[in-house]
């Protein structure tokens, strides 16, 4: 026996231990009275299959450690019930989310699902087969790796073939989870209910007359509110009310049954105003455009410009291409494979064109601005479907130009208008239902929109009520098939589903909650973490009932500058009418359909000179706004896109740390105010900056263990913190080779621990 295990030449002997115990039937051993674990169910919720003795794996590094527990698939998510009893810590979490948990995905959030050697798994390959290990990767970019190894043959096999089937297999719309949880769930009174729930709390849903006339009158519009569509007679693609320029008649609406149509988006003080449009068929143009580019040029001082989306901008696929190269930078299995990949990150996710693709869209948008703004004219916007870039553009120019868009009902009220009722196709471009006909229709198009906010917010930090925890949450809830704000392609696709899924004909139609019901996901002290503690608000002395959305500043207060000059003599206006009327009958109308490239030298440098010029003057959080353009201005939306990858968070720093110690001094602030308030003193706010706020959540942490805080916070609270080299793995291999004097392992650290923070 000693010498075949010392022997010395020959072949090593090979293990002789058999096991002829299973995992499963040690730990059953170990825990005989254990019960299944379910977690909790939400109304209408029903598990279709589980399995346990499940491992999910960790993400740390290639050890392939991780936790035991149960695997289910459910009617509304994929759900990991670990073995182990929960932390205290993990109890009492902040920001917990009340839908789903830290281990629960969403069905509508499954991007793509792995095998064996990371082979992408279909729908039609799953029969009788089931891998030994399993990959997900969602689109809200977390990633979870499970290991069927241990669980029986027939439960393995019945869990992964359920998730396959329910995450990617086609469905009807009527699947999704949001109908079976809103005909269990029970909202006081009626169908109306979340929209005047909502209407308390000021958020516009602009599904009624009142909504577009206040809106318009806000912004002192001259356009006239069109109800005939209101049981979408016109067109199942327009919204149920909107609005026109006053010289387009009912004629028009009914003649062209919407095609064309320039639909109202915001006026500026001036009274020049943006449209957007459907481009309209060649066959059409002369007599289209002719009637409906007049009738926004009547709208203020005869002029307009036009600006074709789809010519200056990229698809719709360019979009979902340039993102879907970007996101793989992100989704990764373990840590290990992040550092190997640290030498080119950078140079990879630029080539990628994504930041490129958000940096014109911002540029675009600031083009309009400035015709608005310092040429003071009307501007008409179109592309193909008039739902999808014209969207991103009209957003982003209200938010530039608008402050009350800037404040977090203002800002909801914007989606609301441009993009719920304005027809963006959220069911198609999301594909929550993986029709095969509809893959060429899929794309980020409201994420792109979103990454530009945050651009804005990013550099104009004060001037935005809400966060940057309020837009991650807002892009991850795109993926939660609950809300009808995100389910439908238009407001005709929603109410005529809502009605035919009414338990009772005679009922009102389905009580579906909205995104913007938050208190439907998260309680109140997590949506503290929406408002940004930095936000200026406006003076009181300079608010008023009527022009506290639309306050002047400096910029503003200048002259037009428009082709047309003051009037000599009464009846001018007439006569340029006049003339332009005779000018739009000899030109053919595609010459005042053309607009200059934005690559253009000179489109480029007249933005340029107008930012340029609106930065030499005084900035104003309440007034206009613009981005900056320059390469290292547009910057990697860090929060959501680094949140799960934990080696790359800063351990009590990053701008948590920050907006978390600006909470609380505010907090003891308001404090003392409040005792002033008690001895009978009171303070003067005829000051300028932001008003002292209540103590946030985020800043009742900071002050009990700011430690525990990390940059990915409030997503991440806290972990076992792993120290990685401070050269990164790939650049001190490449070092060690090229030759270093001495070695590195000799060498004494220059610091300890904190040098690697």
């Amino acid at each position: 026996m000693l010498s075949s295990l010392g022997s010395v030449g020959g072949k090593s002997a090979k293990p002789s231990f058999v096991s002829y115990v299973t995992p499963e039937e040690i730990k059953s051993e170990k825990e005989p009275s254990r019960k299944e674990k379910h977690p909790d169910l939400l109304p209408g919720e029903v598990v279709f299959c589980s399995a346990s003795t499940v491992l999910k794996y960790t993400q740390d590094d290639l050890s392939q450690r991780g936790v035991f527990g149960a695997l289910l698939c459910t009617n509304f998510r994929v759900s990991f019930v670990s073995d182990e009893a929960p932390t205290e810590e993990m109890v009492r979490t902040l920001f917990k989310n009340k839908l789903y948990g830290e281990n629960d995905i969403p069905l509508s959030c499954v991007d793509n699902i792995y095998g064996d050697k990371r082979k992408l798994i279909t729908g039609g390959l799953v029969k009788n087969k089931y891998p030994s290990k399993i990959i997900i990767h969602c689109k809200d970019l977390r990633v979870f790796q499970f290991s069927l190894s241990f669980s029986k043959e027939e439960d393995a096999k019945k869990i992964f073939q359920g998730i396959v089937h329910h995450c990617l297999e086609p469905k009807s719309l009527r699947c999704l989870f949001a109908f079976s949880y809103c005909e269990n769930t029970s909202y006081p009174g009626s169908y109306s209910y979340c929209r005047e729930h909502l209407r308390k709390k000021q958020t516009v849903m602009f599904d009624s007359v009142e909504d577009w006339t206040q809106d318009m009158k806000r912004t002192k519009g001259n356009c006239r509110v069109v109800s005939e569509n209101s049981n979408f007679e016109l067109s199942p693609k327009l919204p149920q009310y909107f609005i026109v320029p006053t010289n387009v008649s009912d004629e028009d609406l009914t003649k062209y049954q919407g095609k064309g149509l320039p639909m109202w988006c915001w006026s500026h003080h001036s009274g020049c105003a943006l449209f957007k449009t459907a481009s309209i068929p060649l066959v059409q143009e002369d007599n289209v455009c002719c009637r409906m580019l007049t009738a926004v040029a009547h709208n203020h001082l005869y002029s307009v410009k036009t600006e074709d989306l789809s010519d200056t901008l990229p698809t719709v696929q360019d979009i979902l291409l340039s993102y879907n190269k970007f996101k793989q930078f992100f989704l990764i299995d373990n840590t290990t494979e992040f550092w190997m990949s640290d030498m080119k990150w950078f140079s990879s996710l630029d080539n990628c064109g994504w930041l490129d693709i958000i940096r014109q869209c911002l540029q675009k948008a600031v083009e309009v601005v400035e015709s608005l703004e310092k040429e003071n004219t009307n501007v008409l916007i179109m592309e193909e479907g008039g739902s999808d870039l014209c969207c991103v553009v009209s957003s982003l120019v209200q938010l530039m130009l608008d402050p009350y868009y800037r404040t977090l009902l203002g800002f909801q009220s914007l989606v609301q208008k441009e993009w719920v009722a304005g027809g963006h196709a959220f069911l198609d471009r999301s594909n929550h239902l993986h029709l095969k006909d509809k893959v060429e229709s899929q794309s980020p198009v409201f994420l792109l929109f979103l990454e530009c906010v945050w651009q804005l917010q990013q550099q104009h930090g004060p001037a935005f009520q809400f966060s940057e925890t309020y837009l991650t949450v807002l892009s991850d809830s795109v993926h939660v098939p609950v809300f009808t704000t995100f389910l439908f392609n238009n407001d005709s696709h929603r109410d005529s589903l809502l009605r035919a899924e009414s338990p009772h004909t005679q009922r009102s139609p389905l009580n579906c909650p909205t995104v913007w019901d938050w208190s439907v996901q998260f309680d109140c002290k997590a949506q503290d973490l929406f408002t940004n503690p930095l936000y200026t608000e406006k003076p009181k002395q300079d608010t008023s009932v009527r022009k506290s959305y639309r306050p002047r500043h400096l910029r503003q207060l200048s002259l037009p500058s428009s082709a047309f000059k003051t009037p000599p003599k009464k009846g001018f206006f007439k006569d340029e009418a006049d003339n332009l009327k005779k000018i739009l009958g000899v030109k053919r109308l595609s010459r005042w359909m053309l607009s200059p490239s934005s690559d253009s030298p000179q489109t480029s440098s007249s933005v340029r000179e107008f930012y340029e010029a609106w930065q030499t003057k005084p900035l104003d959080y309440h007034g206009l706004l613009l981005p900056c353009l320059d390469g290292p201005s547009i910057r990697v939306w860090m929060q959501r896109y680094l949140r799960w990858i934990h080696d790359v968070q800063i351990l009590g720093g990053g701008p948590v740390a920050m907006l978390s110690k600006v909470s609380e001094i505010l907090g003891e602030v308001q404090e003392l105010q409040r005792q002033l308030d008690r001895h009978g003193c009171t303070l003067t706010s005829n000051h300028k900056g932001a008003r002292p706020r209540a103590k946030t959540a985020a800043a009742v942490i900071a002050a009990r263990s700011s430690v525990r805080l990390s940059s990915s916070f409030p997503f991440v609270t806290s972990r076992n913190w792993s120290f990685k080299p401070a050269i990164p793995t790939s650049l001190l291999q490449s070092l060690m080779v090229t030759g270093i004097p001495g070695n590195l392992a000799d060498r004494e650290d220059d610091g300890g621990p904190e040098s690697l923070v």
